[in-house]
């Protein structure tokens, strides 16, 4: 159980290392690189615009195209006004339970990867090993979509992909889009008693909001007959809706945040021409007609592709032989799945524990879970392996 120790030891010093998306992620970087730098990996650290976030990508292996990529994101959600019984930020085992933020989603799988390193490392193997951690995953998967670039101009580009977001070990080959917008209304203020006087910014959001809600109930019949999504349509939800400050003031400003869940890139485009139609052709008229500066605006907070189930998927295949699995999924949870499908690649997602104890407080991975991710990871060894 050697590899095991080593993998929680690991996970504990990621744990150590708050990398909520608002926060930089680059101590985590350099740690992960040093450690398959030692091993003679090849090491490639993308930085973002700003430099306090950055990707990593690390091969072993022959030079050249093809062979496996093991991915994972390096950052997690904040923890403000959750209910924890411990430090967050320092794992903690109980009763064959590793409990931190992190622990499942996902750096138990980042720490399972990375403790396998050494064994790919002796190997002589036949295709190489790649290392992609990212950036920002869970604030509109920003880091997988940079790395996009270095992927597709990349001459050794894997061709295959396991995304190691928790699924206690089931192989998931599927998963709707996930499209995330903020629209920002600016109007006219004004006194309370003369609403005709000023243009009311909420009112507007909520005419917003109350289209977005018929076009979600005109999806249901757009999806397709051979869905096998749950729900099998594109959804939309409304997370949040803000503006105003007291009874009496007309309010000048309001924000709704809101998002779609498409089964088909078909549903993404009628959903957006439709609101923007309602925009441009019945709501800012009628702001305007009291005030021309006026405006709508969405802000594209990300557009992440979903992960289309193939008929032919050898990662899919490969990793059933891996686990022993006799049959695949779909999930209702987004991942960075389906920007490497976008590049050809043959994806699936596989990783230890549960996404019920993701983002929650005590989130946790389970001892045994993370065994089995090893287990998988040892025999791809054997299977690169000349």
């Amino acid at each position: 159980m050697t590899d095991l120790k080593t993998t929680t030891d690991l996970l504990g010093e990621l744990i150590a290392l708050p990398t909520v998306s608002a926060d930089s992620n680059m101590e985590m970087i350099h740690l992960l690189a040093n450690r398959l730098g030692d091993l003679g990996a090849e090491i490639e650290i993308q930085k973002d615009t700003t430099g306090t976030k950055a990707n990593l990508l690390a091969r072993i292996g022959p030079e050249e195209p093809g062979g496996i990529m093991l991915s994972g994101h390096t950052d997690v959600v904040p923890v403000e006004d959750q209910d924890w019984t411990s430090d967050p930020f320092q794992m903690r085992e109980t009763d064959g339970l590793l409990f931190g933020r992190g622990t499942c989603d996902m750096k138990g799988f980042i720490a399972a990867a990375v403790a396998m390193a050494p064994r790919f490392a002796a190997r002589d193997l036949r295709h190489p090993v790649t290392f992609a951690f990212t950036h920002d995953e869970e604030v509109g998967c920003l880091g997988a979509r940079n790395l996009q670039g270095i992927l597709r101009d990349s001459e050794t580009r894997p061709a295959l992909a396991i995304i190691g977001e928790p699924t206690e070990m089931r192989i998931i080959e599927g998963h709707k889009g996930c499209c995330e917008y903020t629209t920002r209304f600016t109007g006219l203020e004004g006194h309370g008693s003369r609403p005709e006087m000023g243009v009311n910014a909420v009112e507007y959001a909520a005419r917003y909001v109350a289209r977005l809600l018929d076009l979600r109930e005109q999806l249901h019949n757009l999806a397709p007959p051979d869905s096998k999504f749950e729900p099998p349509w594109t959804t939309i939800n409304i997370g949040r809706l803000s503006g105003g400050h007291v009874h009496n003031v007309i309010p000048g400003l309001a924000e709704v945040d809101w998002e779609m869940r498409p089964v088909q890139d078909s549903d993404q485009a009628f959903v957006r021409a439709e609101i923007d139609d309602y925009v441009r052709n019945t709501l800012l008229p009628a702001m305007r007609r009291v005030d021309p500066e006026a405006e709508i605006v969405t802000e594209v907070i990300g557009e992440v592709a979903g992960l289309d189930p193939m008929e032919d998927n050898a990662v899919r295949d490969l990793v059933a032989q891996l686990t022993g699995a006799n049959g695949t999924e779909l999930v209702s949870f987004g991942t960075e799945a389906g920007l490497f499908q976008q590049l050809g690649m043959s994806a699936v997602i596989c990783g230890p524990g549960s996404i019920a104890q993701a983002h929650k407080p005590d989130e946790f991975v389970a001892l045994d879970q993370l065994a089995q991710c090893l287990s998988m990871l040892d025999k791809l060894a054997d299977q690169l392996t000349v």
